[in-house]
């Protein structure tokens, strides 16, 4: 067996569906949820373009699960980076089943929509990388919860731009510059 080795997924997608939060017996915090990526091309004889959506299953643990859990919903493009993890398990009617699913260590928003009705209308939020590991989940979490812990994290605060917003109201004579998300180079 080779001693170099790596597992990482790097995805650009959006999600097909609401996260889901759940905790573990011990009381961590998994978030799951679904995200599709697409593909198109050319064929090499000629036609039209071809275009293909391949779906994932991401897993996040810990403060980056409860993250994904307020920030996310379907619909919204997000960059995640992780691992793949393959898992086997028996179902109540003994069948047996495989998942391959991504758990994720860090997560980056990528558009600036917000959930209709949200409470979230009119925060702008920063993330900020958090140096933290986290210890590994014990048997229990592991036989209970589909996925590993996550190593790093990412904590949120509201920007220094979202705090005065909601601090103090907006003068009539200085116009704030919004920035357009077709101007973002991803």
């Amino acid at each position: 067996m080779s001693s170099r080795s790596l597992n990482r997924v790097t995805l650009i997608g959006n999600l097909t569906r609401d996260p889901e939060l759940r905790y573990t017996p011990q009381g961590t915090p998994v978030c799951t949820f679904g995200m599709a990526t697409n593909r198109s091309w050319v064929p090499s004889a000629g036609g039209e373009r071809q275009e293909e959506t391949e779906f994932h299953r991401v897993v996040a643990w810990n403060k980056l699960a409860e993250l994904c859990n307020e920030l996310l919903f379907k619909g919204r493009k997000v960059y995640v980076e992780g691992r793949i993890q393959t898992r086997n398990w028996t179902t109540a009617e003994g069948q047996e089943r495989t998942t391959v699913e991504i758990v994720i260590d860090s997560m980056i928003v990528l558009d600036n929509r917000r959930k209709e009705g949200g409470a979230e209308e009119g925060v702008e939020y920063e993330t900020e990388y958090v140096d933290e590991v986290s210890d590994e989940p014990t048997v229990e979490e592991k036989a209970t919860v589909p996925a590993d812990e996550e190593a790093g994290t990412k904590e949120v605060k509201p920007s220094k731009a979202a705090k005065k917003q909601t601090d103090k109201p907006k003068k009539a004579d200085k116009k704030e510059e919004e920035v357009n998300p077709d101007d973002i180079p991803f």
